[in-house]
């Protein structure tokens, strides 16, 4: 329907509602013959944040109420509603069942290593991300292990890619492979694992065969560049993620704090790379259109079963979300105010939160680092 804009000129209250009744009057007489659609605006949502588990800094295993956790980075949940969180400093890999225990899946707290074993017989080197895969078994990115580690729900845990404290860019099957601190972890319809291999600033891929590739980037060689495969560059691949069509999405953040890119990287199935969010080397706190937004750092991102994007902004203290429609909006926190904090949207703080998962219900899952909790974010509705 065409809009037409009526501009009336009233000389007093009076004749401006005389004015106003006829229009009303004939409205219901033409209601017979048009149909009109009035313009409503959709209920905007709201994110409320909680704390699942911790207040303080340690490490205690126990109900959700009394465990603490210490440097909690990587989180991932399965689709029981389990979560699975790696440790950085405690070097383990902790559980918090679907009924509220939080328990050490594998690894010995504060012993840091480099041992395949059941349990506690094993040790991890500075562990960060985490994916699950078939509710069965966790591959973890071992980071200064330079390894990629397979756990199973039994607390089985083996070197599934990577050679141990072996640091380097050689492509070839998984256990000859080599990574440089690899930070990230998803896995895509057909069971392939992506691995965001920070500081090599690229993207590696290990397929079904086991075979390990450079998918995007160039071994050693930080920047800037969109393009295809090798003809990319990142600056910090820190967080991987993948849509149900097997889009690959990158937070590529910064080298050691010397300033970076601070952006969203989008890579197709066929390894092209293109921005899809932020604008390059400018970091900030802009909400809008994906090319016209600003990140901080961000670090962990995750995407839900309907396309939806959730970034952890690190360094900004901030939950971000970017719609289907490529729109970036702030769901959780104050810029650069780092507190932790429950309430609703603006009103809860984070405190450096690194990484970020969604379950099957749209609910988030939050790594707040520094704060030593895992917080959640439950959508709602005004």
């Amino acid at each position: 329907m065409k809009k037409t804009t009526f501009f009336v000129k009233t000389s007093s209250l009076s004749s401006y509602k005389s004015l106003l009744r006829r229009v009303l009057v004939s409205i219901i007489l033409l209601n017979n013959s048009f149909s009109f659609t009035f313009s409503q605006s959709s209920k905007s949502e709201e994110y409320r944040f909680e704390t699942i588990s911790g207040s303080v800094d340690g490490y205690m295993d126990g109900d959700v109420k009394q465990a603490l956790f210490r440097t909690p980075e990587g989180i991932t949940v399965d689709s029981k509603g389990n979560i699975f969180i790696t440790e950085y400093w405690t070097t383990v890999v902790r559980k918090i069942s679907h009924d509220g225990m939080v328990s050490v899946l594998a690894g010995m707290g504060n012993e840091p290593g480099s041992l395949n074993g059941v349990g506690s017989e094993a040790r991890f080197n500075k562990p960060h991300g985490l994916v699950v895969v078939g509710d069965s078994v966790i591959y973890v990115c071992d980071m200064k292990s330079h390894t990629i580690r397979k756990v199973t729900y039994g607390g089985v845990v083996t070197t599934y890619a990577g050679v141990m404290d072996k640091q380097g860019s050689e492509d070839g099957f998984r256990t000859n492979a080599t990574f440089n601190q690899p930070e990230a972890i998803a896995v895509n319809s057909k069971g392939e694992l992506f691995v965001a291999d920070s500081y090599n600033f690229t993207i590696r891929k290990i397929a079904l065969n086991g075979e390990v590739t450079t998918f995007a980037g160039i071994a050693g060689k930080e920047g800037y560049a969109d393009g295809k495969g090798s003809k990319s560059l990142f600056n910090k691949p820190l967080g991987i993620a993948i849509d149900g069509k097997d889009n690959i999405y990158v937070a590529d953040s910064d080298y050691d704090g010397k300033g970076g890119n601070s952006l969203i990287r989008k890579i197709s199935p066929k390894g092209f790379v293109s921005t899809f969010a932020g604008i390059p080397m400018k970091a900030g706190h802009v909400d809008g259109k994906t090319k016209d937004s600003q990140f901080d750092r961000p670090v962990g991102i995750t995407v839900s079963s309907d396309g939806v994007i959730f970034v952890a902004d690190t360094k900004a203290c901030l939950i971000r979300k970017i719609d289907t429609n490529g729109n970036v909006t702030t769901i959780g926190g104050t810029y650069l105010e780092s507190k932790s904090v429950d309430g609703i949207g603006a009103n809860a703080r984070f405190a450096d939160p690194q990484s970020i998962a969604v379950d099957k219900d749209g609910n988030l899952y939050i790594t707040d680092t520094f704060a030593g909790k895992i917080r959640k974010g439950v959508k709602m509705k005004k």
